[in-house]
């Protein structure tokens, strides 16, 4: 019988190895980065075309290569990095394991050119699938460039796998931005499709924040610093009232190598305790750095995680550090040690008067007590009581007819009527009855009774249900309208948010924003969805970019689809925003005429309907 087992090709070989170590286009970049940097240049230019589906394309100004290493590079396990077993606990540069570049040739057609500053002329090779088609002598200046185009063109079913081009630009950029603020001193300038979206001159780690992020974050950070004998800390902190409501802008580099910790993300987060509300996430871009020898970085094949010999003491020290950063810059909470800790102040309020002030013509025998008695007798009366408390109920309900909707949900919530809500509802939800009551439950739910008990509607679920539904068919028949502003307002948002806004123009714009282009990385809003209020549109504008964001490396959901999850997401009616009965009720007349009233765009639960039997049961 012959033998089965037997050596796979090379070719084979490489394709399995680059299922692990080339995962998409960003995968590419990143080690086309990284060997710019291990390779001691001063200036890399990266350029990308379609996402990095046609074409990537690192150039820089190292040390370059000579004809027999441009051609061992691509080998299996072919490296410069390391020599010995030892070597690996004392690892400085960005790669050492020479899998890289073998697998990239292996799934794409790749060009390097590249000379070293002794040689007069540099070498020309051609690979593709990791046969070589071309090796001869060029001009060319001191340094490497890495052109690999059209990437998986020989393993259609990885290609058939890649996102579209805005996930894919999202993660490639976030890959540039790793490098570009863990090498400060480094030029670094980026393309996609012939434009440029990065121009990043050399200079201190906070200019090249500003350079990435934005001028805004010029009055956003706070350094930190922090040395010991076996770890040293240091960088930037966001102030914590630039907090936002989505995790983005933070960075971990131990020895100037991006990782992913949510250790050391807890010991940040943890110094931050009390400085900004739950749900929030500060800035952070901290460098740790510590002998090699007490860690271990060949965790993972991406390189990103990390172990500590001393996780304990490294959290420690990183917490301490962030601390003494916000106290430096006065912004940890300041004890008034003028007041009595053992008692809070009392200041009852007088009748009629909500300052709460007492009278200066008050009675020193507390003559304002000598009614408590009569009080105490009239509550048996509590028929009078309720009746009393009906009429204000319904006098209430008078005066918000007559006013103007709450301005919070004026444009988001038309007038309905509780009379014509069973014609909304869908056939596995009960109407609720012509003559119901709507009541509102710590300014978070909606309450109000139906024919087999008691109905509660989460306002902000339902509201996002509601928005979402109506921005989504907006955006499949381009039918939004815009509200024009009467003062247009310009908003500058970094390069690879700019990116990312003007490639979804036309989606944006069916919803009914209006914007366009007000120079480098800047927009100007015109207009707004009519659905919304006119007020705040650069927040709105910028919020609704960080929920996209958020949506897009989170969830696996269409652009059309992401854009009305957004949207609907940062304008809806938010918990502690008090509604009228008339608003309650045309939110629920809204909510039961959607197609999937049940739950939100996320997945909650919008309505709850408690069972009058088992109320009964409760009481009995």
């Amino acid at each position: 019988m012959p033998d089965l087992i037997r050596l796979l090709p090379d070719n084979i070989a490489n394709q399995i190895a680059a299922g692990e170590v080339v995962q998409r286009p960003a995968s590419v970049v990143k080690e086309l980065l990284e060997n710019g940097i291990d390779a001691g240049a001063t200036n890399i230019k990266l350029i990308i075309k379609e996402a990095g589906k046609a074409l990537i394309q690192v150039i820089d100004n190292g040390t370059g290569m000579s004809e027999t290493d441009v051609r061992m590079c691509f080998e299996r396990h072919a490296t410069s990095k390391i020599r010995s077993t030892e070597d690996l606990f004392s690892i400085k540069t960005m790669g050492f394991r020479g899998e890289a570049m073998a697998s990239i040739a292996a799934v794409s057609q790749v060009e390097a050119k590249t000379r070293k500053e002794s040689e007069e002329l540099g070498v020309l090779l051609q690979i593709e699938a990791s046969e070589v088609k071309k090796q001869e002598p060029t001009s060319t200046p001191v340094g490497t460039s890495f052109c690999v185009k059209n990437l998986f063109y020989n393993v259609p079913a990885r290609r058939n796998f890649l996102k579209s081009n805005s996930v894919e630009m999202r993660h490639i950029v976030d890959e540039f931005q790793r490098v570009a603020l863990s090498n400060p001193q480094v030029e670094m300038t980026m393309y996609h499709n012939d434009l440029e979206m990065y121009h990043l001159t050399s200079g201190k780690l906070s200019n090249r924040i500003v350079g990435i992020f934005g001028k805004k974050y010029q009055a956003q950070m706070a350094s930190c610093l922090e040395e010991t004998d076996m770890l040293k800390v240091y960088g930037y902190v966001g102030k914590p009232e630039f907090a936002k409501k989505t995790r983005g802008e933070q960075f971990f580099f131990v020895n100037n190598r991006f990782i992913k910790s949510n250790y050391l993300n807890h010991a940040v987060t943890t110094a931050f305790t009390g400085l900004i509300p739950d749900g929030n996430f500060p800035f952070y871009t901290l460098f740790l750095e510590l002998d090699p020898k007490h860690i271990d970085i060949n965790v993972h094949p991406t390189k990103t995680e990390i172990k500590f010999d001393d996780e304990r003491t490294v959290y420690a020290i990183v917490k301490a550090a962030v601390r003494q950063a916000l106290g430096t810059h006065n912004i940890t909470p300041a004890l008034d040690f003028g007041a009595d800790v053992n008692f809070a102040s009392f200041r009852p309020q007088s009748q009629g008067s909500s300052t709460g002030t007492i009278s200066s013509q008050s009675d020193r025998n507390y003559g304002q007590f000598r009614d408590l008695d009569k009080k105490r007798e009239s509550t048996s009366h509590w028929e009078k009581l309720y009746d009393g408390l009906q009429k204000d109920i319904e006098k209430e309900e008078r005066q918000n007819a007559q006013l103007d909707i709450h301005p919070e949900a004026q444009s988001t919530v038309t007038m309905g009527s509780a009379a014509n809500t069973a014609e909304a509802y869908k056939p596995n939800h009960e109407a609720v009855l012509p003559s119901a009551k709507y009541f509102q439950i710590h300014k978070k739910y909606i309450a109000t009774h139906v024919k087999s008990g008691l109905l509660l509607v989460a306002q902000q679920e339902a509201h996002e249900r509601i928005l979402y539904e109506r921005f989504f068919q907006m955006i499949q028949n381009r039918s939004g309208a815009s509200q024009q502003s009467l003062f247009p307002q310009s908003l500058e948002l970094n390069p690879a948010d700019f990116a990312l806004v003007m490639g979804m123009k036309d989606e944006i714009s069916a919803i009914g924003f209006e914007f366009s282009e007000f120079g480098k990385n800047t927009v100007v809003i015109n207009g707004v969805p009519a659905d919304l209020k006119a007020a705040n549109e650069k927040q709105l504008f910028e919020g609704f970019v960080e929920q996209f964001k958020q949506n897009q490396s989170e969830l696996s959901i269409s652009a059309d689809e992401n854009i009305a999850r957004s949207i609907a997401k940062r304008s809806s009616l938010k918990t502690g925003t008090t509604l009228s009965p008339e608003e309650m009720a045309s939110l629920i007349d809204q909510l039961f005429a959607c197609k999937n009233p049940n739950y939100s765009p996320n997945g909650r639960k919008t309505s709850f309907v408690m069972e009058l039997e088992k109320i009964d049961q409760f009481f009995n």
